[in-house]
């Protein structure tokens, strides 16, 4: 492999992302009715009504269904449009090369493909069908956010999290600067609950958040 580039291609506008889960695409406009009852509920109907996340159905969300590992990453890699455009390739990357659990033929591999090589630390050996925890999607998210905006290097006086023994020791960080970035928020309790497993609903909320943090950063750059 001969890399010319190895640069991400500029952030665009909030509304050219694309995000996915995987499964069918329905069509944007309409709200979905299966989220009422959900906090967060307007951010995944804007999402929806922009084009930028998928549902069961045109009007089903399920909000409350456990993301998949595999369905992490391609949220990830879709919403933030990573790609191969910025790197140049004497062989096509294959998944199977990389991860050890990821077939070339799923639907999924590209998604992990375009994470890897645009920054995005996957373990070799993760397992796509297990369910994604909030820590690790956290961690995976940020990569993919500040690379994608290519943002700075940041000192930030860490929160107190009241679950800070739980936390996997190597995701801190990430997990700390997603809480600057106000992608994350504790509970009441002041925990994180690292071990939890992501649901559709906190997934989309997250992306929404990101991509908003992101927008507010391209628009104080403009105006400077």
């Amino acid at each position: 492999m001969s890399i010319k580039k190895n640069t991400i291609a500029a952030f665009t506008a909030v509304t050219l992302l694309t995000f996915s889960l995987g499964g069918q695409i329905f069509a944007a406009g309409s709200s979905f009715k299966d989220i009422d009852s959900v906090t967060g509920k307007d951010k995944i109907n804007s999402l929806k009504q922009q084009g930028l996340i998928k549902g069961i159905s045109d009007t089903q969300f399920l909000p409350a269904s456990t993301v998949t590992t595999a369905q992490g990453v391609q949220f990830i890699s879709g919403g933030l449009q990573l790609s191969l455009a910025a790197i140049d390739f004497n062989k096509a990357p294959v998944a199977s090369a990389i991860f050890s659990k990821v077939k070339d033929n799923a639907w999924y591999a590209e998604a992990f493909i375009n994470a890897h090589y645009n920054g995005v630390d996957i373990p070799a050996d993760i397992d796509p069908s297990k369910p994604i925890t909030k820590e690790l999607f956290t961690n995976l998210l940020i990569q993919g956010v500040e690379k994608a905006g290519n943002l700075p290097m940041i000192n930030i006086v860490p929160v107190d999290i009241a679950d800070a023994d739980a936390l996997e020791p190597s995701y801190q960080g990430s997990i700390q600067r997603s809480l600057k970035y106000n992608i994350n928020t504790l509970d009441a309790n002041g925990k994180f609950n690292p071990k939890s497993q992501l649901t559709r609903a906190e997934a989309a909320i997250m992306l929404y958040n990101a991509l908003d943090y992101l927008n507010s950063r391209s628009d104080a750059a403009t105006q400077n």
